[in-house]
């Protein structure tokens, strides 16, 4: 069975439905979230501030936790060689001392770092920035590019709900918000301005029929998309099974974010397009063909 990417017989309303939806949910997802811990994705210890110990021990995970009962334990992950990495919640510094004194006691050699909370949230407007610069240098990149804001706005567009949509689904997963997932997504928005270009090029920059050459830019963008997925799918595999606990985040949240991406611009992105091409006129957008009118 040969797969055919065809998008002929549907409006640009049509095309938008789902996505949007999708989009919708994220968001009232990632509000929720922001109400009760600040931020749209709920932050890690770098962006809350904590205590984190990284450990030699092989001991259960069960065992770790019985020693640290009286302190406020996060989490425990587990690394390679018996490596452990243990999250607290912010301490003052008597409590601090203790726990620092009890580690030295129990787990000679091990390392322990203390993130303040006004440290995190200096992260937290740093990297807050970060994606707002992104978004508003490819909006500008792509503007001169093209010398057309729509191709820009449906860059945006789709790069913005490829963050929100892979945001809402970390939170469901619950994968907070690292200084190496907030990598993972600026990363994200780099490739998903990559294929968003790749199509709106073939577009707008080549002759012929809106549908023959969005399908030509399809075969293309769905191929390199693809393989990357793959290429990276075998990298979280790897760093799950060896407990690699933060590139296999990233891992995760660039997976998501490429499924999502394949959504937004193959569907978002194209829906965007083709109403331009049609005119642009709002009329246009909201107008159903003959046959859906008369079903």
């Amino acid at each position: 069975m040969t797969f055919t990417y065809d998008v002929s017989k549907y409006t640009p309303t049509q095309l938008c439905v789902i996505p949007m939806v999708l989009l919708v949910l994220s968001l009232i997802l990632l509000g929720f979230t922001y109400i009760q811990t600040g931020l749209p994705v709920t932050p890690g210890i770098e962006f809350q501030g904590g205590i984190s110990a990284t450990l030699i021990s092989d001991a259960a995970t069960e065992e770790i936790e019985a020693v640290f009962s009286n302190f406020p334990l996060i989490s425990i992950n587990e690394g390679i060689a018996g490596g452990k990495y243990l999250k607290f919640e912010p301490m003052d510094d008597n409590e601090f001392r203790e726990l620092s004194s009890l580690i030295d006691e129990r787990y000679p050699g091990a390392r322990v770092d203390q993130i303040g909370e006004s440290f995190g949230e200096t992260l937290q407007s740093q990297a807050l920035m970060a994606l707002l610069l992104s978004f508003i240098g490819m909006g500008i990149v792509v503007t001169i590019v093209f010398r057309n804001i729509i191709p820009a706005l449906a860059v945006i567009i789709s790069s913005f709900a490829d963050i929100a949509m892979t945001a809402a689904v970390m939170n469901i997963l619950g994968i907070q918000l690292s200084l190496g997932t907030t990598a993972a997504l600026l990363m994200l928005i780099a490739y998903s301005v990559d294929s968003d270009i790749l199509l709106s090029k073939r577009v707008l920059q080549r002759k012929g029929k809106f549908d023959e050459k969005v399908q030509g830019a399809f075969h293309t963008g769905f191929v390199m998309t693809t393989t990357t997925i793959a290429a990276i799918f075998a990298m979280w595999l790897v760093t799950t099974i060896a407990q690699i606990t933060i590139i296999s985040e990233m891992s995760a949240v660039l997976l998501i974010g490429l499924l999502f991406d394949l959504l937004n611009t193959w569907v978002t992105n194209v829906a965007i397009l083709k109403w331009h091409s049609e005119g642009g006129t709002l009329s246009r957008l909201f107008k159903l063909d003959k046959k859906v009118r008369k079903a």
